[in-house]
């Protein structure tokens, strides 16, 4: 019986916006209109999207298993584990077609999209306006330190996955920016930053991730670890500097 879909995506929110060309593909290419996405991962980057909005569900919808799933294949795809992926042949995005698409090879795709409102385009916008105007800055650079994994041990920071920079270089990095860019630090844990008050740097405590696509999008430049900023920036067709620590591309 070819029944329709139920992808599960997991993961981080950087692995949300590697799913999407892919999912874009399976619903243009399959003929099944019934498949939905089960957002463990979050529904974020889904949402306001042309083509998978009306197909994403969180997990915790409402009835999501008697009215979606009872009679649907249950697909949760894993693209670490396609061997195109792991022999560094594809990217993550590719691994994640392989998978959902059934492909024997990988193909190219275009990057992921993010559909931002007009109040989240604005609200980015004014935000990094008054960035640079708080630091007498001309040009904005995004700076995200860590990844997901890393943990917060009292002085020090932990990443099992080595993704995230380590605490030292990170400021080096960041003191020598300064100087010519407004530095804005995009990180939910404290970094010891040293003072100086000629040369200051913004760290918004802002959860909502939405709100840095839409800052990250008025920035001029974005430089991080792998982690959901690159995703982020290739999405906006940000330029980006992507230091990639025990991960590839």
């Amino acid at each position: 019986m070819n029944r329709s879909k139920a992808f599960f995506i997991n993961g981080g929110a950087g692995r949300v916006l590697c799913s999407i060309p892919a999912l874009e593909r399976y619903a243009q290419d399959s003929g099944d209109e019934d498949f939905i996405i089960v957002c463990e991962g979050g529904m974020d980057f889904y949402r306001g999207h042309s083509i998978l909005h009306k197909h994403a569900y969180e997990n915790w919808h409402k009835g999501l298993f008697d009215e979606h799933l009872r009679d649907k294949d249950l697909l949760s795809p894993e693209p670490y584990r396609i061997n195109e992926y792991f022999n560094q042949k594809c990217s993550l995005a590719q691994a994640y077609d392989i998978e959902i698409n059934n492909l024997e090879e990988s193909r190219e795709l275009p990057a992921p999209t993010i559909n931002l409102n007009k109040m989240e385009t604005i609200t980015g916008h004014q935000t990094i306006q008054e960035v640079k105007s708080n630091l007498n800055k001309d040009k904005v650079i995004i700076i995200q330190p860590f990844g997901r994994s890393v943990t917060h041990m009292g002085e020090y920071f932990i990443d099992s996955t080595s993704r995230s920079f380590e605490v030292h270089n990170i400021i080096r990095i960041i003191n020598q920016l300064r100087e010519k860019y407004a530095v804005i630090v995009m990180s939910e844990f404290p970094i010891p930053i040293p003072e100086n008050k000629n040369h200051l740097v913004a760290v918004p405590k802002e959860p909502n991730l939405r709100m840095w696509a839409a800052m990250m999008n008025s920035a001029d430049h974005f430089l991080g670890c792998d982690s959901v900023g690159q995703h982020i920036a290739k999405a906006l067709g940000k330029t980006a500097t992507v230091v990639i620590g025990s991960t590839v591309p």
